[in-house]
């Protein structure tokens, strides 16, 4: 049995513009980011849509809401599609980490593994959670189209360890989803297929081409 994830990062939020980790911290939408879940829902009932699922956090919950309601679906909220706890970089930007601690910042950007932010979550541990609910998720639904709204580092690491790359690599291999925008997966069993990346569902984000997460566009780094 197969089963299609339609894997998509949350809209827009107010931390966004400051390039900010959210992580845990359950950071409002803006008004663009609601547009945007209103154009993803928009794109949903186009695409074909069986099953809505999300992550806990209200930025997940609120972009998967429009579609879940222009479906007649009820959305189901896996504990486990949560953002990674970023630790010490919860909340703050790169600029600020490496005024305090550059040697930090350098190992993070060199292997986020075993450079990973003191104090957050392991990225081996939240892509092994994050691939098991997806395998749930199709396991659950075989046969069908999963609408799954989840977030930036969480998909990545998620595709990194269903596609057998080393999750150290995933801001590499995989350097930002924007926001809504989808990237299609095909799950049976352990085997998984890549079979679209970082499809826009509505407006193409400022500075798209890769120059941006909010300051990215400005010279900065997309985060995490």
């Amino acid at each position: 049995m197969t089963a299609r994830l339609l894997l998509v990062r949350h809209g827009e939020t107010v931390w966004h513009a400051e390039n900010r980790y959210a992580g845990i911290s359950d950071v409002p939408l803006t008004e663009r980011g609601f547009r945007q879940a209103e154009a993803l829902a928009h794109w949903a009932t186009k695409r074909g849509v069986d099953a809505v699922a999300c992550s806990p956090l209200s930025r997940a919950r609120l972009t998967a809401r429009p579609a879940a309601e222009a479906l007649g679906l009820v959305p189901e909220v896996v504990e486990d599609l949560r953002e990674v706890d970023f630790g010490w970089g919860e909340g703050r930007t790169i600029t600020e980490m490496e005024a305090e601690d550059p040697e930090a910042v350098r190992a993070f950007r060199a292997d986020a593994e075993a450079g990973a932010f003191p104090g957050s979550e392991p990225p081996g541990a939240a892509a092994a959670r994050a691939a098991a609910a997806l395998r749930g998720l199709a396991a659950a639904h075989p046969d069908r189209t999963v609408l799954v709204v989840a977030h930036n580092s969480l998909l990545r690491m998620a595709l990194c360890a269903l596609l057998g790359i080393p999750v150290g690599r995933y801001r590499h291999v995989f350097p930002r989803l924007d926001n809504a925008a989808v990237s299609e997966i095909q799950v049976a069993g352990e085997r998984t297929a890549l079979r679209s990346l970082n499809v826009p569902t509505g407006d193409l984000p400022e500075g798209h081409a890769g120059t941006r997460d909010g300051g990215a566009a400005r010279g900065g780094e997309s985060a995490p």
